[in-house]
């Protein structure tokens, strides 16, 4: 996620110190293979951010899950409460696509994403009428919500990789929500419930504490 930090909302300055490392083989030697899989950083043309790009301000800091003890919960207003492993929701066919994430706090980063569209998920679990919201629960506590429609119309997924690497836990393995065209706290991240909901008037972890819940990236950061 993108802007979660406790307490009163506020602007933060983050000055960032790096250093550089600078390591030198033997004369003549080869130098190191690579071992395992490597970032992406171009696709089909089209220059992609680093995951380095991605800065962190959750509400409790990275979560590390156990994958084999993950459950994905899909539950609320549907004909079928699911309860699936990690392994399960990779089962279902999978999407790659570039997408954009915008934090609110002035950065943002174009990255590629593979996943399972949520609305396969949802189709499996038999979403009953009456049931125009989509609430994102997640292992540390956050939740944001989306409309149904909006899921369904651009396929929005529930993300495992990033720029072809496994997501990392600082990005939310294993599973995190990509809101494409929607700000970053829309993003939820180590995704473990789906609740379908006719609850309109739901506000998620930031949106309660008086961010604009429609979270449209080109649109207003507040509510009015």
């Amino acid at each position: 996620m993108i802007w979660r930090g406790k307490g009163k909302v506020k602007w933060i300055a983050l000055l960032l110190q790096g250093s550089l490392v600078v390591s030198c083989a033997g004369a003549g030697s080869p130098p190191p293979a690579a071992s395992g899989p490597v970032e992406i950083r171009q696709y089909q043309g089209q220059d992609l951010s680093a995951i380095s790009d991605i800065l962190e301000t959750d509400i409790a800091g990275p979560q590390h899950v156990a994958v084999d003890e993950y459950r994905l919960k899909i539950s609320g207003l549907v004909n079928k409460p699911l309860e699936l492993t990690y392994g399960e929701v990779l089962g279902y066919d999978h999407v790659t696509k570039v997408a954009k994430l915008p934090c609110v706090s002035g950065w943002d980063a174009t990255l590629l994403w593979e996943g399972v569209r949520i609305k396969d998920l949802l189709a499996a679990a038999g979403v009953q009428g009456g049931a125009p919201v989509v609430i994102f629960h997640a292992v540390d506590g956050y939740t944001s919500s989306l409309p149904l429609d909006f899921i369904q119309s651009n396929d929005i997924l529930l993300a495992f990789k990033l720029n072809g690497l496994t997501l990392p836990a600082e990005e939310g393995f294993p599973l995190m929500v990509v809101a494409e065209s929607k700000w970053g706290y829309k993003w939820v991240k180590w995704v473990d419930g789906i609740e379908l909901s006719n609850d309109t008037s739901y506000r998620g972890y930031w949106e309660s504490r008086g961010y604009d819940n429609n979270g449209e990236g080109n649109g207003p950061m507040f509510e009015p």
